[in-house]
This record gives C-alpha cells, sequence and structure tokens, in this order.
C-alpha cells in the first residue's frame, strides 16, 4: 500500500512541477528555432536598415505558426513529471493551426512592413511629425491585436475572420490582460532595441507563455460564449 502511495505522489510534488515546466519550456524553444530557422537565419544577417523591412517581415513569416504551435503545446501541457509530453503536443498544433496562423500572421506582417518602411523613410515622406507617433500607436495596436488572435486561433477552430473580430473585441473587453500584454510589448521592444530580435526568439517559449497567462479571461470567455 505504502508503495501505491509514493508512485502516486512521484512527479505530483513542487519540485516536480517545476521541473516539468522548465523542461516543457525548453522543450519547445526549441522546436520553435526548428521551425522557424529558415527565417531566422535570414534575419540575423540582414542589416538594421528601412530598406531590410521587408525582407526582415519575410523571414519572420515561418515564426506565426511556430508561435501558434508554441501556444497550443503550452496550454495543452502535462502538470506531471512522468506524463510529459510537450514535442507531441507542438507538432500537433504545429499541424492543425499553421493554415490558420499565417492568414492571421501574414497580413499583420504587411501591415508592420508598410510603417516600418514608412517611418525608415520619414524624414522624405514629407508628412506632419505627429503621423509617426500615430503610425507607432496603430502598430503597438495590431500587435495587442495579432497576440490575441494567435491565442485564439491556436486553441480554437474558428474562421479567420471569426478570430478578428474576436481578437479586436477582446482588446476593450479585457482591459487587465491588454494592459498586461502592453507591458509585455515594451519590453519586448526594449530588448530588441538593446540587444536584437534573435534574443527575443531566445525566449520565444517564455513569451508565449506569459502571453498564454495574460490571455487567461479571453480564453475562459470564448469557451464559454462562442463554444458548444
Amino acid at each position: 500500500m505504502s508503495d501505491v502511495k509514493a508512485d502516486q505522489r512521484f512527479g505530483t510534488g513542487p519540485l516536480s512541477r517545476a521541473a516539468a515546466l522548465i523542461y516543457t519550456l525548453l522543450t519547445v524553444e526549441l522546436l520553435l528555432l526548428v521551425t522557424s530557422a529558415p527565417g531566422l537565419a535570414g534575419l540575423i544577417l540582414l542589416d538594421r536598415h528601412a530598406s531590410n523591412v521587408p525582407l526582415a517581415a519575410l523571414c519572420l513569416l515561418p515564426l506565426g505558426p511556430a508561435l501558434s504551435a508554441s501556444l497550443y503545446a503550452l496550454r495543452h501541457r502535462r502538470r506531471e513529471l512522468t506524463d510529459l509530453k510537450p514535442g507531441v503536443a507542438f507538432w500537433r498544433g504545429y499541424k492543425a493551426n499553421a493554415g490558420g496562423a499565417l492568414k492571421i500572421w501574414a497580413p499583420w506582417l504587411v501591415w508592420l512592413t508598410v510603417v516600418g518602411t514608412i517611418l525608415g523613410n520619414f524624414s522624405a515622406a514629407g508628412v506632419p511629425g505627429w503621423w509617426a507617433v500615430l503610425l507607432v500607436v496603430f502598430a503597438a495596436v495590431s500587435t495587442l491585436w495579432v497576440g490575441n488572435a494567435l491565442v485564439i486561433t491556436s486553441l480554437f477552430a474558428f474562421r479567420a475572420v471569426d478570430v478578428a473580430r474576436l481578437a479586436a473585441y477582446s482588446l476593450g473587453r479585457f482591459p487587465g490582460a491588454t494592459l498586461a500584454n502592453l507591458c509585455l510589448l515594451i519590453v519586448a521592444g526594449g530588448v530588441t532595441l538593446v540587444a536584437t530580435e534573435m534574443v527575443l526568439v531566445l525566449l520565444g517559449s517564455v513569451l508565449a507563455a506569459a502571453l498564454l497567462w495574460n490571455a487567461r479571461p479571453m480564453i475562459a470567455e470564448v469557451q464559454q460564449r462562442f463554444t458548444a
């Protein structure tokens, strides 16, 4: 009887759960890097110049499905050390959601390309200075929107247009989550300015976990109101 109870307790304690979380994050991070490696290799070779903004966006295209699969794997992760299959969950999410993620991710990258190109050549555009502030605000809002959209399309089976509407609706419906994601965005922007984009990619699974944590109210409402 004592052996049975010991077996039941194994892998369920605080240290085991922490180890399970770390293992899951590391596995998801590795798979994220593998699935987005072709684009990341090109991104490393690009200089930070306005003329390279379209190429940078093209290099970031594979990252969308990879982030979606990461969100799926983290959402469906097991808590027990003896029952971990993050790799299986990642590939299941990647196969199921890659197309839906690209329908959200690609238009967002196109929008950021336009904004980045304009800001990179702002002095030659001949427009008022407040346009730059407006463009930055629009870019930030669209980034908050794409974060919500990736979470929704990774966890639920909705049409792209419905995902887009729910993501936009959630920005105002859950101001706490939106503010938390804004703080996450500011930190990510600061890391990119101080270091490189690759640092963010190396923290991809951690950022995905934080995004998923912030999205808990949104996920709960989508489950209750928009799924059977």
